[in-house]
């Protein structure tokens, strides 16, 4: 599932090819929107809160015809991605897994595979995405917050508490093992153990502003060729102690962590539905 600093380049991107123009032609191919018809309204912002995205589309003021402002609310989850096209140009993906389909007079830009799509009033965006923690890469940041929602439940494994969007928005399976390997504690372990959760928090808004613009995630700061400590390397050596990073499955999720520098414990810490 992509991660909050994805999200936010792929609003970025909606942002600077949308931003200001007007939709000439809309097509929402999920059933509870197909009829829906946002041609005539002009695109006034693209963000990211945490994993979700939104586009706000108003009406030209007096235009018959025309509604109230809406939001374009996606969520990539597991596949999902937003693409931009010039009029006439091929898809790179199947026309099929097509979500929605925004034209412009000189930009096409298609929602493929998209897990949530909807169109909200402003005030339903807000309803909606009001369980959202501080967003890591949005103004509304609050590092006391977000060490105040993981202290909430200490019982809890930190790689489950760091994965809940209600704690802290923008943090994905990547970064949850990356963080916990930086902070040598394991994943399945309770939030109560970390050291110095502070610390970790901190690390994981460095990390996700480090890597917002970057078209190549980098965890390792630059110190190795390689692109991350733990994740994705099972059966390699520790780039800290040489000992065989080890794969587990831990809540229908892959995690990865060294043996050594983060010894499991006795037995796993409670679990919680996730809140993404």
């Amino acid at each position: 599932m992509p991660e909050g600093d994805t999200v936010w380049r792929q609003a970025k991107r909606l942002e600077n090819a949308l931003l200001g123009k007007v939709l000439t032609a809309s097509d929402l191919r999920v059933p509870a929107f197909a009829t829906a018809d946002l041609s005539g309204y002009t695109v006034t912002s693209s963000i990211a809160r945490g994993k979700h995205l939104l586009l706000r589309c108003e009406p030209r003021p007096g235009e018959p015809g025309q509604g109230e402002p809406v939001l374009i609310h996606s969520h990539l989850k597991m596949e999902g991605s937003w693409q931009l096209y010039r009029a006439g140009e091929r898809w790179r993906r199947p026309a099929h897994t097509a979500r929605i389909v925004l034209h412009t007079a000189d930009t096409v830009a298609v929602g493929f595979s998209l897990g949530i799509l909807q169109l909200l009033s402003p005030e339903a965006a807000e309803q909606e995405l009001s369980f959202l923690g501080p967003d890591l890469l949005g103004p509304d940041w609050d590092a006391a917050e977000a060490l105040s929602r993981l202290l909430s439940e200490p019982q809890r494994a930190i790689g489950l508490a760091l994965l809940d969007q209600r704690n802290l928005a923008g943090i994905g399976n990547i970064y949850r093992n990356e963080l916990c390997f930086l902070s040598r504690i394991h994943p399945t372990r309770p939030v109560r153990e970390v050291a110095d959760l502070a610390r970790m928090v901190d690390q994981a808004k460095r990390l996700l502003e480090a890597n917002k613009q970057r078209a190549q995630r980098n965890t390792t700061g630059g110190q190795s060729r390689l692109q991350s400590w733990v994740y994705a390397r099972a059966h390699e050596p520790c780039l800290r102690c040489g000992a065989l990073i080890v794969k587990a499955d831990f809540d229908s999720r892959p995690i990865y962590s060294c043996p050594r520098c983060q010894p499991l414990p006795a037995q796993p810490s409670a679990t919680g539905k996730i809140r993404e």
